[in-house]
Protein backbone atom coordinates (compact mmCIF):
# COMPACT_ATOMS: atom_id res chain seq x y z
CA UNK A 1 0.00 0.00 0.00
CA UNK A 2 1.12 3.59 -0.88
CA UNK A 3 2.40 5.62 2.12
CA UNK A 4 0.48 8.72 2.56
CA UNK A 5 0.39 11.94 4.52
CA UNK A 6 -2.64 12.15 6.87
CA UNK A 7 -3.84 14.98 9.04
CA UNK A 8 -6.43 13.90 11.27
CA UNK A 9 -7.91 17.06 12.45
CA UNK A 10 -9.72 16.01 16.10
CA UNK A 11 -6.51 13.34 16.65
CA UNK A 12 -6.96 13.44 20.38
CA UNK A 13 -10.61 12.50 20.99
CA UNK A 14 -12.81 9.19 21.32
CA UNK A 15 -12.80 8.60 17.40
CA UNK A 16 -9.57 10.74 16.40
CA UNK A 17 -7.33 8.15 18.13
CA UNK A 18 -8.41 5.25 16.79
CA UNK A 19 -8.71 6.64 13.51
CA UNK A 20 -4.91 7.75 14.23
CA UNK A 21 -4.27 4.05 15.14
CA UNK A 22 -5.67 2.42 12.36
CA UNK A 23 -3.83 4.09 9.62
CA UNK A 24 -0.50 4.45 11.37
CA UNK A 25 -1.52 0.45 11.65
CA UNK A 26 -1.26 0.77 7.47
CA UNK A 27 2.07 2.25 7.36
CA UNK A 28 0.58 5.91 6.84
CA UNK A 29 2.50 9.32 8.53
CA UNK A 30 -0.02 10.84 10.83
CA UNK A 31 -0.28 14.32 12.16
CA UNK A 32 -3.02 14.70 14.63
CA UNK A 33 -3.89 18.63 14.72
CA UNK A 34 -5.83 18.43 18.61
CA UNK A 35 -6.25 21.85 21.03
CA UNK A 36 -6.91 19.13 23.61
CA UNK A 37 -9.94 20.66 24.95
CA UNK A 38 -11.66 17.29 24.71
CA UNK A 39 -8.63 15.41 23.30
CA UNK A 40 -6.20 13.00 25.83
CA UNK A 41 -3.00 12.32 25.70
CA UNK A 42 -4.10 9.33 27.54
CA UNK A 43 -5.68 8.37 24.29
CA UNK A 44 -2.66 8.86 22.21
CA UNK A 45 0.09 7.64 24.64
CA UNK A 46 0.58 4.76 22.68
CA UNK A 47 1.09 6.42 19.27
CA UNK A 48 3.26 8.82 20.09
CA UNK A 49 5.85 6.32 20.37
CA UNK A 50 5.62 5.50 16.78
CA UNK A 51 8.19 7.74 14.61
CA UNK A 52 5.78 8.11 11.98
CA UNK A 53 2.90 9.68 14.12
CA UNK A 54 3.43 13.76 15.17
CA UNK A 55 0.83 15.64 17.72
CA UNK A 56 0.73 19.29 17.35
CA UNK A 57 -1.46 21.08 19.52
CA UNK A 58 -3.08 23.72 17.32
CA UNK A 59 -6.80 24.93 17.66
CA UNK A 60 -8.81 24.49 13.57
CA UNK A 61 -10.56 27.61 14.00
CA UNK A 62 -7.04 29.20 12.60
CA UNK A 63 -5.08 28.04 9.83
CA UNK A 64 -2.92 25.39 9.67
CA UNK A 65 -0.62 24.28 6.97
CA UNK A 66 0.89 20.81 5.85
CA UNK A 67 1.39 19.26 2.68
CA UNK A 68 -1.01 16.06 2.68
CA UNK A 69 -2.49 13.45 0.97
CA UNK A 70 -5.54 12.94 3.04
CA UNK A 71 -7.59 15.10 5.74
CA UNK A 72 -10.19 13.63 8.01
CA UNK A 73 -11.77 16.48 10.15
CA UNK A 74 -13.13 15.25 13.72
CA UNK A 75 -12.65 18.14 15.30
CA UNK A 76 -15.63 19.19 17.32
CA UNK A 77 -16.63 18.66 20.57
CA UNK A 78 -19.53 15.97 20.35
CA UNK A 79 -21.35 15.17 23.08
CA UNK A 80 -23.67 17.96 24.83
CA UNK A 81 -22.04 18.70 28.14
CA UNK A 82 -19.24 19.77 26.08
CA UNK A 83 -20.86 21.44 23.32
CA UNK A 84 -22.88 22.82 25.18
CA UNK A 85 -20.70 24.33 27.85
CA UNK A 86 -18.87 26.89 24.98
CA UNK A 87 -21.59 26.89 21.96
CA UNK A 88 -19.97 30.19 20.25
CA UNK A 89 -16.63 27.87 20.06
CA UNK A 90 -18.61 24.77 18.78
CA UNK A 91 -20.07 26.53 16.09
CA UNK A 92 -17.21 28.58 15.06
CA UNK A 93 -14.92 24.87 15.31
CA UNK A 94 -17.94 23.18 13.02
CA UNK A 95 -17.57 26.37 10.48
CA UNK A 96 -14.00 27.39 10.78
CA UNK A 97 -12.52 24.26 11.46
CA UNK A 98 -14.47 22.81 7.94
CA UNK A 99 -13.67 26.29 6.08
CA UNK A 100 -9.29 26.61 6.62
CA UNK A 101 -9.41 22.75 6.69
CA UNK A 102 -10.68 22.70 3.28
CA UNK A 103 -8.63 26.01 2.53
CA UNK A 104 -5.53 23.33 3.10
CA UNK A 105 -7.33 21.00 0.75
CA UNK A 106 -7.60 22.91 -1.77
CA UNK A 107 -3.86 24.10 -1.79
CA UNK A 108 -2.16 20.98 -2.01
CA UNK A 109 -5.29 18.82 -3.99
CA UNK A 110 -5.69 16.71 -1.01
CA UNK A 111 -9.01 14.66 -0.18
CA UNK A 112 -10.71 15.63 2.79
CA UNK A 113 -13.76 14.03 4.78
CA UNK A 114 -15.60 15.65 7.24
CA UNK A 115 -17.48 14.06 10.11
CA UNK A 116 -20.80 15.00 9.93
CA UNK A 117 -23.32 13.59 12.24
CA UNK A 118 -27.06 12.32 12.93
CA UNK A 119 -27.88 15.57 14.73
CA UNK A 120 -28.56 17.41 11.12
CA UNK A 121 -31.57 15.38 11.11
CA UNK A 122 -32.43 17.04 14.71
CA UNK A 123 -36.07 15.10 15.62
CA UNK A 124 -37.02 13.58 13.03
CA UNK A 125 -40.50 13.14 11.49
CA UNK A 126 -38.91 10.73 8.79
CA UNK A 127 -38.02 7.06 10.18
CA UNK A 128 -35.32 5.64 9.72
CA UNK A 129 -33.53 8.55 8.69
CA UNK A 130 -32.19 8.68 4.64
CA UNK A 131 -29.54 11.08 3.37
CA UNK A 132 -32.46 12.83 1.29
CA UNK A 133 -33.76 13.73 4.35
CA UNK A 134 -33.41 17.20 5.13
CA UNK A 135 -34.35 17.29 9.16
CA UNK A 136 -36.22 18.75 11.86
CA UNK A 137 -33.50 20.95 13.67
CA UNK A 138 -34.62 23.79 15.94
CA UNK A 139 -32.51 26.54 14.80
CA UNK A 140 -32.10 28.92 17.71
CA UNK A 141 -31.99 25.88 21.25
CA UNK A 142 -29.74 24.41 22.83
CA UNK A 143 -28.88 22.01 20.86
CA UNK A 144 -27.85 24.59 17.70
CA UNK A 145 -24.42 25.35 18.09
CA UNK A 146 -23.75 21.70 17.30
CA UNK A 147 -26.50 20.67 15.05
CA UNK A 148 -26.79 23.95 13.01
CA UNK A 149 -22.42 24.02 12.68
CA UNK A 150 -22.44 20.66 11.60
CA UNK A 151 -25.31 21.49 9.05
CA UNK A 152 -23.39 24.84 7.80
CA UNK A 153 -20.04 22.61 7.27
CA UNK A 154 -21.66 20.30 5.07
CA UNK A 155 -23.10 22.91 2.93
CA UNK A 156 -19.37 24.77 2.94
CA UNK A 157 -17.66 21.16 1.57
CA UNK A 158 -20.33 20.42 -1.08
CA UNK A 159 -19.53 24.45 -2.27
CA UNK A 160 -16.20 23.43 -1.94
CA UNK A 161 -16.60 20.41 -3.95
CA UNK A 162 -18.64 22.38 -6.69
CA UNK A 163 -17.18 25.76 -6.65
CA UNK A 164 -12.98 24.06 -6.87
CA UNK A 165 -13.98 20.44 -7.78
CA UNK A 166 -12.69 19.64 -4.08
CA UNK A 167 -12.35 15.70 -3.81
CA UNK A 168 -14.81 15.44 -0.77
CA UNK A 169 -16.13 12.89 1.68
CA UNK A 170 -18.91 13.53 4.03
CA UNK A 171 -20.49 10.57 6.57
CA UNK A 172 -23.01 11.13 9.28
CA UNK A 173 -22.25 9.34 12.41
CA UNK A 174 -24.89 7.96 14.34
CA UNK A 175 -24.41 7.11 18.02
CA UNK A 176 -20.74 5.33 18.39
CA UNK A 177 -19.08 3.96 21.86
CA UNK A 178 -16.38 2.17 22.89
CA UNK A 179 -12.95 2.10 24.22
CA UNK A 180 -11.29 5.64 24.42
CA UNK A 181 -14.49 7.32 25.24
CA UNK A 182 -13.92 10.12 28.72
CA UNK A 183 -15.80 9.19 31.49
CA UNK A 184 -17.37 12.12 31.87
CA UNK A 185 -18.13 13.06 28.65
CA UNK A 186 -21.93 12.50 29.49
CA UNK A 187 -23.21 9.97 26.46
CA UNK A 188 -25.35 7.71 27.31
CA UNK A 189 -23.52 4.64 26.99
CA UNK A 190 -20.29 6.32 28.88
CA UNK A 191 -22.67 7.43 31.60
CA UNK A 192 -24.56 4.52 32.65
CA UNK A 193 -21.67 2.11 32.22
CA UNK A 194 -20.03 4.41 34.87
CA UNK A 195 -23.05 4.81 37.22
CA UNK A 196 -23.49 1.01 36.82
CA UNK A 197 -20.18 0.55 37.95
CA UNK A 198 -19.71 2.69 41.00
CA UNK A 199 -23.10 1.68 42.00
CA UNK A 200 -24.57 4.80 41.30
CA UNK A 201 -28.56 5.54 40.17
CA UNK A 202 -28.73 5.35 36.32
CA UNK A 203 -30.14 8.35 35.05
CA UNK A 204 -32.64 7.91 32.22
CA UNK A 205 -34.35 11.15 30.98
CA UNK A 206 -38.11 11.24 29.88
CA UNK A 207 -39.72 7.63 30.42
CA UNK A 208 -37.62 5.59 28.64
CA UNK A 209 -39.11 5.21 25.43
CA UNK A 210 -36.94 7.69 23.19
CA UNK A 211 -34.78 5.22 21.12
CA UNK A 212 -30.86 5.35 19.75
CA UNK A 213 -28.83 3.12 17.65
CA UNK A 214 -25.28 2.14 18.36
CA UNK A 215 -22.39 1.48 16.70
CA UNK A 216 -19.29 0.25 18.25
CA UNK A 217 -16.07 2.09 17.46
CA UNK A 218 -13.95 -0.44 15.29
CA UNK A 219 -17.15 -0.74 12.53
CA UNK A 220 -17.47 3.26 12.63
CA UNK A 221 -13.63 3.49 11.80
CA UNK A 222 -13.30 0.74 9.26
CA UNK A 223 -16.39 2.91 7.43
CA UNK A 224 -14.54 6.33 7.33
CA UNK A 225 -11.67 4.33 5.82
CA UNK A 226 -14.24 3.01 3.75
CA UNK A 227 -15.63 6.07 2.68
CA UNK A 228 -12.38 7.83 2.20
CA UNK A 229 -10.99 5.32 -0.49
CA UNK A 230 -14.54 5.09 -2.58
CA UNK A 231 -14.95 6.45 -6.02
CA UNK A 232 -14.54 9.68 -6.76
CA UNK A 233 -18.04 10.02 -7.66
CA UNK A 234 -19.06 8.96 -3.96
CA UNK A 235 -19.01 11.93 -2.18
CA UNK A 236 -22.19 11.89 0.37
CA UNK A 237 -23.73 11.94 2.93
CA UNK A 238 -23.46 8.69 3.68
CA UNK A 239 -24.92 7.36 6.94
CA UNK A 240 -22.47 5.37 9.71
CA UNK A 241 -24.01 3.74 12.09
CA UNK A 242 -25.94 0.36 13.52
CA UNK A 243 -29.05 -0.22 12.23
CA UNK A 244 -30.67 -1.66 15.36
CA UNK A 245 -33.19 0.75 17.36
CA UNK A 246 -32.89 0.31 21.75
CA UNK A 247 -34.75 2.14 23.96
CA UNK A 248 -32.72 3.90 26.53
CA UNK A 249 -34.52 1.89 29.24
CA UNK A 250 -33.55 -1.16 27.42
CA UNK A 251 -29.87 -0.39 27.43
CA UNK A 252 -30.11 0.52 31.15
CA UNK A 253 -31.52 -3.05 31.58
CA UNK A 254 -28.41 -4.51 29.67
CA UNK A 255 -25.64 -2.41 31.08
CA UNK A 256 -27.56 -3.62 34.52
CA UNK A 257 -26.58 -7.52 33.65
CA UNK A 258 -23.92 -7.09 32.20
CA UNK A 259 -22.04 -4.74 35.14
CA UNK A 260 -24.06 -6.92 37.80
CA UNK A 261 -24.44 -4.00 39.35
CA UNK A 262 -27.26 -3.07 42.27
CA UNK A 263 -27.98 0.21 40.62
CA UNK A 264 -31.68 1.79 40.32
CA UNK A 265 -33.04 3.54 37.33
CA UNK A 266 -34.62 6.83 38.18
CA UNK A 267 -36.33 9.42 35.41
CA UNK A 268 -35.50 12.47 35.00
CA UNK A 269 -37.15 15.97 32.51
CA UNK A 270 -36.51 15.34 28.77
CA UNK A 271 -33.58 17.67 27.96
CA UNK A 272 -34.93 20.34 25.50
CA UNK A 273 -34.86 19.32 21.85
CA UNK A 274 -33.87 15.85 22.54
CA UNK A 275 -34.50 13.95 19.57
CA UNK A 276 -37.52 10.93 20.69
CA UNK A 277 -35.89 8.34 17.76
CA UNK A 278 -33.38 8.19 15.93
CA UNK A 279 -32.35 5.14 14.07
CA UNK A 280 -30.04 5.17 10.55
CA UNK A 281 -31.14 3.65 6.93
CA UNK A 282 -27.46 2.45 5.95
CA UNK A 283 -29.05 1.18 2.56
CA UNK A 284 -26.21 3.55 0.79
CA UNK A 285 -23.46 2.69 3.14
CA UNK A 286 -23.96 -1.02 1.60
CA UNK A 287 -24.22 -0.45 -1.76
CA UNK A 288 -21.45 2.16 -1.90
CA UNK A 289 -18.96 0.73 0.62
CA UNK A 290 -20.07 -2.85 0.99
CA UNK A 291 -19.80 -1.70 4.96
CA UNK A 292 -22.29 -2.77 7.56
CA UNK A 293 -21.26 -3.26 11.33
CA UNK A 294 -20.52 -6.72 12.72
CA UNK A 295 -19.88 -6.20 16.41
CA UNK A 296 -23.34 -6.77 18.06
CA UNK A 297 -24.31 -4.49 21.17
CA UNK A 298 -23.85 -7.11 23.44
CA UNK A 299 -19.72 -7.63 21.85
CA UNK A 300 -19.14 -4.14 22.13
CA UNK A 301 -20.92 -3.20 25.74
CA UNK A 302 -18.60 -6.54 26.86
CA UNK A 303 -15.62 -4.54 25.49
CA UNK A 304 -16.69 -0.97 26.99
CA UNK A 305 -17.57 -2.63 30.48
CA UNK A 306 -14.31 -4.41 30.54
CA UNK A 307 -12.51 -0.99 29.36
CA UNK A 308 -14.22 1.60 32.14
CA UNK A 309 -13.68 -1.29 34.67
CA UNK A 310 -10.43 -0.79 34.16
CA UNK A 311 -9.98 3.31 33.91
CA UNK A 312 -12.01 2.94 37.59
CA UNK A 313 -9.53 0.59 39.22
CA UNK A 314 -6.94 3.05 38.23
CA UNK A 315 -8.34 5.69 39.40
CA UNK A 316 -6.96 7.31 42.90
CA UNK A 317 -9.01 6.80 45.51
CA UNK A 318 -10.42 10.45 47.57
Amino acid sequence: MEMKRILVAGGAGFLGSHLCERLLGKGHEVRCLDNMRTGSLENIKELMRNPKFTLVEHDVTDPYDWECDEIYNLACPASPVHYQKDPIYTMKTSFLGAYWLLELARKYGARILQCSTSEVYGNPDVHPQKESYFGNVNPHGIRSCYDEGKRAAESLFFDYHRKYQIPIKVVRIFNTYGTKMAMNDGRVVSKFIIQALRGEDITVYGDGSQTRSFCYVDDLIDAMVRMMHSEDSVVGPVNIGRPEEVTMQELADRVLSLTGSSSQVVYHELPSDDPVKRCPDISLARELLQWEPNTTLEQGLLETVSYFRSQLEGESPC
